[in-house]
């Protein structure tokens, strides 16, 4: 046995913490802060119980807020230009996955030491990187806890940096946060966060028991949360429970690498801008299907965590689970078809050729997707 297991070296799960985001910052030596956001995030308020304590710490504060969701190369350079101007000793990623990567790589770019062109890949950006705090809004991509950001290089290819320097300080996971998240966006994130934690526990490579135990718990906690953070928006211990769940996923996923899933969701992201998170859900059935005659053994056992008392053989098992991850979306009112998202038929051939160039994930498939395999598993999904 041997693994290399890389995590966050500070997870804070507290309600409210973010009202002394100020106090975490000043405690570590921050002077001067640079807050990376997206406008729903600043519009909603979240930042509203953050800010005052800025300004009774006296710490020099910047908000970058043009942060989009699949964020391109354009919205890095803008952050980083900014962090450089403010002389910002300290980055705080605040707001969803996309908020997060872009932090994350602002902390490793703003000291000028490395450029994003030479560090896409794995290991190639070595840092030193600012301070870093990292605070999710949505309980989904796991972002505070993994050593990877992705980036859009084009309408059809997107590229991740991949380095234990991408992790922060700190992850801050305050539950209250997420208590205003729209049902569908809460659905979409959530089944994403399973995505994260089903594609780790049976990756090909680098599977390691401590991302297993993780995978399983946090299967645990957002299969048994799902539909009460998604129907009672404000039932903050099922939101507290799908925050650390994510969380779980996301240390298990950063050093069990994701699949095939991710592999075929990022095509339909970057050309269709459908969000991760619900192509992640668009393409699990069929994924999984394909799967089955490899993996069906570790499906069944992660089946009796997400849905408990399933019957039959191991095959019979994982085949049940398949259709009842496939029938998910749609019960949670998320489109569940492609077609649903303006996919058609004529934009099968192109999907999967952007999906094979997606090596860094294809090859953690427990069952080798070819392109031929691509096509017939976008087919499927429409």
């Amino acid at each position: 046995m041997q693994f290399d297991f890389h995590s966050t070296r500070s997870i804070l799960v507290e309600r409210g913490g973010a009202a002394n985001l100020a106090k975490r910052i000043q405690e570590r030596g921050g002077k001067s802060a640079l807050i990376i956001t997206d406008p729903g995030v600043l519009s909603a308020g979240l930042l509203n119980k953050a800010l005052p304590q800025f300004k009774e710490l006296d710490i020099a504060l910047e908000i970058f807020s043009d942060v989009q969701a699949d964020p391109p190369v354009s919205v890095i350079d803008s952050a980083v230009k900014v962090a450089q101007q403010c002389k910002a000793n300290f980055i705080v990623g605040f707001g969803g996955g996309s908020s997060m990567d872009v932090a994350k790589l602002v902390a490793l770019l703003a000291p000028g030491k490395e450029k994003l062109a030479d560090i896409y890949g794995v290991g190639m950006a070595k840092g030193p990187r600012l301070p870093l705090i990292l605070v999710p809004t949505t309980a989904g991509t796991g972002s505070e806890v993994t050593t990877i950001s992705i980036v859009t290089v084009s309408e059809s290819e997107k590229k991740g940096v991949v380095s234990p320097q991408l992790l922060p300080d700190v992850a801050l996971l305050d539950a209250e946060l997420t208590l205003g998240l729209p049902a569908h966006v809460t659905a979409a994130t959530g089944i994403d966060a399973m995505v994260h934690a089903i594609e780790a526990f049976t990756t090909k490579r680098l599977k390691n028991p401590l991302s297993d135990c993780l995978a399983k718990e946090a299967l645990r906690l957002l299969a048994g949360n799902l539909h009460k953070a998604v129907n009672s928006g404000d039932d903050i211990n099922a939101r507290e429970n799908m925050l650390l769940g994510a969380c779980l996923a996301g240390m298990a996923f950063t050093n069990a690498p994701v699949a095939g899933v991710h592999a075929l969701a990022y095509p339909i992201g970057a050309r269709f801008h459908v969000p991760h998170g619900l192509s992640n859900s668009l393409m699990l059935g069929p994924v999984m299907r394909f799967n089955l005659e490899v993996a069906h053994a570790m499906y069944a056992e992660l089946g009796q965590i997400i849905k408990p008392g399933l019957q039959g053989s191991t095959i019979e098992q994982a085949t049940q689970l398949a259709e009842y991850l496939s029938s998910l979306a749609g019960e949670l009112g998320l489109p569940d078809r492609l077609i649903d998202v303006g996919i058609t038929s004529a934009d099968i051939e192109q999907l999967a050729s952007d999906a094979m160039l997606q090596t860094r994930l294809l090859m953690n498939s427990p069952r080798e997707i070819t392109l031929s395999d691509a096509a017939l598993l976008y087919k499927e999904a429409l």
